[in-house]
Protein backbone atom coordinates (compact mmCIF):
# COMPACT_ATOMS: atom_id res chain seq x y z
CA UNK A 1 0.00 0.00 0.00
CA UNK A 2 1.06 3.38 -0.82
CA UNK A 3 2.94 5.09 2.30
CA UNK A 4 3.15 1.91 3.78
CA UNK A 5 5.53 2.82 6.47
CA UNK A 6 8.01 -1.14 7.39
CA UNK A 7 10.00 -1.49 10.78
CA UNK A 8 12.92 0.41 10.84
CA UNK A 9 11.43 3.78 9.11
CA UNK A 10 11.16 1.37 5.49
CA UNK A 11 8.27 3.08 3.43
CA UNK A 12 6.88 1.32 0.89
CA UNK A 13 6.99 3.52 -2.48
CA UNK A 14 5.43 0.81 -4.93
CA UNK A 15 4.83 -2.69 -5.09
CA UNK A 16 8.48 -3.75 -4.62
CA UNK A 17 9.82 -0.27 -4.28
CA UNK A 18 11.05 0.26 -0.63
CA UNK A 19 13.19 4.04 0.49
CA UNK A 20 15.41 3.23 3.46
CA UNK A 21 16.18 6.54 5.56
CA UNK A 22 19.72 7.04 6.80
CA UNK A 23 20.83 3.48 6.32
CA UNK A 24 24.20 4.51 5.38
CA UNK A 25 26.36 5.98 8.43
CA UNK A 26 28.85 8.55 8.57
CA UNK A 27 31.55 6.04 8.52
CA UNK A 28 29.79 4.25 5.95
CA UNK A 29 29.69 7.16 3.72
CA UNK A 30 32.62 8.87 3.71
CA UNK A 31 34.58 5.26 2.93
CA UNK A 32 32.15 5.03 -0.03
CA UNK A 33 32.77 8.59 -0.74
CA UNK A 34 36.72 7.99 -0.99
CA UNK A 35 36.05 4.73 -3.10
CA UNK A 36 34.31 6.97 -5.53
CA UNK A 37 36.92 9.85 -5.68
CA UNK A 38 39.15 6.78 -7.00
CA UNK A 39 37.29 5.20 -9.66
CA UNK A 40 36.22 8.81 -10.81
CA UNK A 41 40.06 8.82 -11.64
CA UNK A 42 41.32 7.95 -15.27
CA UNK A 43 42.10 5.85 -16.76
CA UNK A 44 37.67 4.54 -17.44
CA UNK A 45 36.58 7.91 -14.95
CA UNK A 46 34.26 9.98 -14.70
CA UNK A 47 32.86 11.01 -18.42
CA UNK A 48 30.50 12.96 -19.92
CA UNK A 49 27.42 10.98 -20.99
CA UNK A 50 25.91 11.41 -24.51
CA UNK A 51 23.05 9.95 -25.92
CA UNK A 52 22.38 8.69 -29.66
CA UNK A 53 20.68 11.36 -30.73
CA UNK A 54 23.44 14.06 -29.81
CA UNK A 55 22.42 15.13 -26.54
CA UNK A 56 24.01 15.15 -23.29
CA UNK A 57 23.61 14.06 -19.83
CA UNK A 58 24.04 16.98 -17.24
CA UNK A 59 24.85 14.13 -14.43
CA UNK A 60 28.46 12.53 -15.11
CA UNK A 61 29.16 8.71 -14.73
CA UNK A 62 31.84 6.35 -14.10
CA UNK A 63 30.86 2.50 -14.38
CA UNK A 64 32.41 -0.45 -12.58
CA UNK A 65 32.26 -4.16 -13.65
CA UNK A 66 30.47 -3.37 -16.91
CA UNK A 67 30.60 0.29 -18.89
CA UNK A 68 26.88 1.15 -19.59
CA UNK A 69 26.23 3.73 -22.66
CA UNK A 70 22.85 4.47 -24.58
CA UNK A 71 21.45 1.74 -24.48
CA UNK A 72 23.69 -1.14 -24.00
CA UNK A 73 27.21 -2.57 -21.69
CA UNK A 74 30.52 -2.83 -23.04
CA UNK A 75 33.70 -3.94 -20.87
CA UNK A 76 35.44 -0.36 -22.40
CA UNK A 77 34.26 2.66 -22.18
CA UNK A 78 33.37 3.17 -25.68
CA UNK A 79 31.99 6.74 -25.62
CA UNK A 80 35.30 7.63 -23.57
CA UNK A 81 39.16 7.14 -23.25
CA UNK A 82 38.60 3.20 -24.57
CA UNK A 83 40.06 1.82 -21.65
CA UNK A 84 38.61 -1.07 -19.71
CA UNK A 85 36.20 -0.85 -17.14
CA UNK A 86 37.32 -1.09 -13.56
CA UNK A 87 36.09 -4.47 -11.65
CA UNK A 88 33.32 -4.34 -9.35
CA UNK A 89 34.42 -4.49 -5.94
CA UNK A 90 33.50 -7.95 -4.05
CA UNK A 91 32.64 -5.59 -1.13
CA UNK A 92 30.59 -3.30 -3.05
CA UNK A 93 28.59 -6.29 -4.26
CA UNK A 94 28.12 -7.52 -1.10
CA UNK A 95 26.37 -4.24 0.28
CA UNK A 96 24.04 -4.80 -2.65
CA UNK A 97 22.62 -8.03 -0.70
CA UNK A 98 22.73 -6.22 2.26
CA UNK A 99 20.75 -3.36 1.28
CA UNK A 100 18.16 -6.02 -0.84
CA UNK A 101 18.08 -8.15 2.41
CA UNK A 102 17.24 -4.54 4.41
CA UNK A 103 15.24 -3.52 2.38
CA UNK A 104 13.09 -6.36 1.74
CA UNK A 105 12.93 -7.77 5.77
CA UNK A 106 9.72 -9.18 6.73
CA UNK A 107 8.35 -9.53 3.31
CA UNK A 108 6.32 -12.40 2.31
CA UNK A 109 7.78 -12.94 -0.46
CA UNK A 110 10.64 -10.62 -1.54
CA UNK A 111 12.59 -10.42 -4.97
CA UNK A 112 15.77 -11.16 -4.79
CA UNK A 113 19.16 -11.37 -6.64
CA UNK A 114 19.84 -14.58 -7.83
CA UNK A 115 23.41 -13.93 -8.99
CA UNK A 116 25.64 -11.54 -7.18
CA UNK A 117 25.29 -7.85 -8.23
CA UNK A 118 28.06 -7.08 -10.80
CA UNK A 119 27.71 -3.49 -11.98
CA UNK A 120 27.70 -0.51 -10.84
CA UNK A 121 26.14 2.91 -12.01
CA UNK A 122 28.09 6.08 -10.14
CA UNK A 123 26.40 9.22 -11.39
CA UNK A 124 28.06 12.66 -10.06
CA UNK A 125 24.99 15.59 -10.10
CA UNK A 126 25.83 18.97 -9.65
CA UNK A 127 23.39 21.48 -7.88
CA UNK A 128 22.13 21.96 -12.17
CA UNK A 129 21.96 18.06 -12.98
CA UNK A 130 18.98 16.29 -13.73
CA UNK A 131 18.12 13.23 -14.76
CA UNK A 132 15.31 12.39 -17.06
CA UNK A 133 12.65 9.68 -16.52
CA UNK A 134 14.05 6.59 -17.60
CA UNK A 135 13.73 2.72 -16.61
CA UNK A 136 16.82 0.38 -16.03
CA UNK A 137 16.12 -1.84 -19.02
CA UNK A 138 19.34 -3.24 -20.56
CA UNK A 139 20.06 -5.74 -18.15
CA UNK A 140 19.20 -9.76 -18.64
CA UNK A 141 18.12 -10.27 -15.00
CA UNK A 142 15.30 -9.00 -12.95
CA UNK A 143 17.58 -8.71 -9.65
CA UNK A 144 16.31 -5.46 -7.85
CA UNK A 145 18.01 -2.39 -8.64
CA UNK A 146 20.28 -0.88 -5.57
CA UNK A 147 20.55 3.28 -5.47
CA UNK A 148 22.67 4.13 -2.85
CA UNK A 149 22.80 8.38 -2.24
CA UNK A 150 25.35 11.06 -0.76
CA UNK A 151 25.54 14.35 -0.49
CA UNK A 152 23.12 16.97 -1.34
CA UNK A 153 19.34 15.79 -0.83
CA UNK A 154 17.32 14.77 -4.48
CA UNK A 155 13.89 14.98 -5.63
CA UNK A 156 13.86 11.67 -6.67
CA UNK A 157 10.30 10.59 -8.95
CA UNK A 158 9.20 7.40 -8.85
CA UNK A 159 7.14 6.52 -11.98
CA UNK A 160 4.88 3.27 -13.22
CA UNK A 161 5.97 0.74 -15.79
CA UNK A 162 3.65 2.10 -18.44
CA UNK A 163 4.99 5.23 -19.49
CA UNK A 164 6.93 8.34 -18.40
CA UNK A 165 4.26 10.24 -17.20
CA UNK A 166 2.04 10.12 -14.36
CA UNK A 167 1.13 8.15 -12.01
CA UNK A 168 4.33 9.25 -9.74
CA UNK A 169 5.58 9.70 -6.61
CA UNK A 170 8.40 12.77 -5.75
CA UNK A 171 10.54 11.04 -2.86
CA UNK A 172 13.46 13.40 -1.35
CA UNK A 173 16.79 11.00 -0.81
CA UNK A 174 19.27 12.60 1.26
CA UNK A 175 22.74 11.48 2.19
CA UNK A 176 22.79 7.80 3.57
CA UNK A 177 19.92 6.92 2.25
CA UNK A 178 18.99 3.36 -0.06
CA UNK A 179 16.43 2.77 -2.09
CA UNK A 180 15.44 -0.37 -3.71
CA UNK A 181 12.97 -1.45 -6.36
CA UNK A 182 12.24 -4.69 -7.83
CA UNK A 183 9.87 -7.26 -8.51
CA UNK A 184 6.49 -5.17 -9.51
CA UNK A 185 8.28 -2.02 -9.89
CA UNK A 186 11.46 -3.84 -11.38
CA UNK A 187 11.45 -1.82 -14.78
CA UNK A 188 9.15 1.54 -13.71
CA UNK A 189 10.48 4.79 -14.81
CA UNK A 190 12.21 6.75 -12.57
CA UNK A 191 14.31 9.95 -12.92
CA UNK A 192 16.04 13.08 -10.78
CA UNK A 193 13.83 16.14 -11.47
CA UNK A 194 15.73 18.84 -9.23
CA UNK A 195 19.09 18.51 -6.79
CA UNK A 196 18.74 20.84 -3.09
CA UNK A 197 22.36 22.24 -3.43
CA UNK A 198 24.00 22.70 -0.26
CA UNK A 199 21.43 20.23 1.29
CA UNK A 200 24.39 17.47 2.49
CA UNK A 201 26.36 16.71 5.36
CA UNK A 202 29.27 19.44 5.98
CA UNK A 203 31.27 16.83 7.72
CA UNK A 204 31.22 14.42 4.47
CA UNK A 205 33.23 17.05 2.55
CA UNK A 206 30.76 16.14 -0.92
CA UNK A 207 29.62 19.42 -3.04
CA UNK A 208 27.04 18.10 -5.03
CA UNK A 209 24.95 14.44 -5.19
CA UNK A 210 26.91 11.02 -5.76
CA UNK A 211 24.07 7.92 -6.64
CA UNK A 212 25.74 4.56 -6.57
CA UNK A 213 23.28 2.38 -8.50
CA UNK A 214 23.83 -1.42 -8.19
CA UNK A 215 22.58 -3.90 -11.09
CA UNK A 216 22.59 -7.67 -11.56
CA UNK A 217 23.63 -7.69 -15.75
CA UNK A 218 22.73 -11.50 -16.11
CA UNK A 219 24.88 -10.89 -19.20
CA UNK A 220 27.08 -14.04 -19.31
Amino acid sequence: MDGELFPRERTLIAPGAVHVPDWLGAGRQGELLAACRAWARPPAGLRTVRTPGGGVMTARQVCLGLHWYPYGYARTVVDGDGAPVKPMPGWLAELGREAVAAAYADAPDPPGPAAAYDIALINFYDGDSRMGMHRDAEEKSAAPVVSLSLGDTCVFRFGNTASRGRPYRDVELRSGDLFVFGGASRLAYHGVPKVLPGTGPRDLGLTGRLNITLRVGGLG
